[in-house]
């Protein structure tokens, strides 16, 4: 009884191909571009500020429809998630109103009134309701931007130090288009999903930047054995 044959493994030339990749990534980032310019970034209340309305309820919610007939009936901009409590199990919705000021109680009777109306069948019971400064968030995400203008500057020292031999500043700046390129790469996904940007973007950011910077330097590592051969 004969072995059976493997079937050889299919290749994939990155290089050969790489007009196609550049293509794609420009595409993707053009429309980034375009639907910040049109509809603008969705930031999150953390940044922009607003009141933040808790109530736990009992039933089952539609999360789209219950955006907008809140949104409706308070006439302001809202975002509405889900959230639930591992240690009871208990359920929340928890209703972001952009603005300012904290929403008067006249709104949140008109809040409240809504959703009973619109779920008859689902109790709601007020847990919480805070306003949100801003300065906080403003405040967070520029330190985020510092540590990862400072995380890059680092980068590109390393990256040059580390690979002197092979046109080290070379290597460093097209090591860091790489890193922006997949920075942005993410960014225009929340901006084209339209996901509110709020303080996990910057963990999101410098994951990014820590993975990007291993797949780099295991690139020019592999191209300096090769030289050496």
């Amino acid at each position: 009884m004969g072995r059976r044959r493997r079937q050889p493994m299919r290749k994939i030339s990155f290089y050969q191909n790489r007009r196609w990749f550049f293509l794609l990534s420009a595409i993707f980032m053009i429309a980034g571009i375009l639907v910040s310019l049109i509809f603008g970034i969705k930031m999150d209340i953390t940044f922009k500020g607003g009141s933040i309305v808790k109530y736990a309820y009992e039933g089952t919610v539609d999360l789209d429809q219950a955006q907008s007939v809140v949104a409706a009936a308070i006439q302001n901009e809202v975002t509405i998630q889900e959230t639930t409590n591992l240690g009871d199990n208990k359920t929340f919705l928890v209703v972001n109103v952009a603005g300012s000021s904290a929403l008067s109680p006249d709104e949140q009777i008109a809040l409240k009134d809504a959703l009973v109306t619109t779920f008859p069948d689902t109790t709601f019971s007020l847990e919480s309701a805070n306003l949100v400064d801003p300065f906080i968030g403003r405040e967070l995400l520029n330190k985020g931007l510092w540590a990862i203008a400072l995380a890059s500057i680092l980068i590109v020292a390393f990256v040059w130090f580390s690979f002197r031999s092979m046109s080290g500043p070379s290597a460093g700046v097209m090591g860091l288009v790489a890193l922006f390129h997949d920075v942005f790469v993410a960014f225009f996904m929340f901006v084209i999903l339209r996901i509110p940007l709020n303080e996990s973007l910057v963990a999101v950011v410098l994951t990014i930047l820590g993975f990007s910077i291993n797949d780099t330097i295991v690139v020019y590592d592999r191209i300096r054995e090769n030289e050496r051969l």
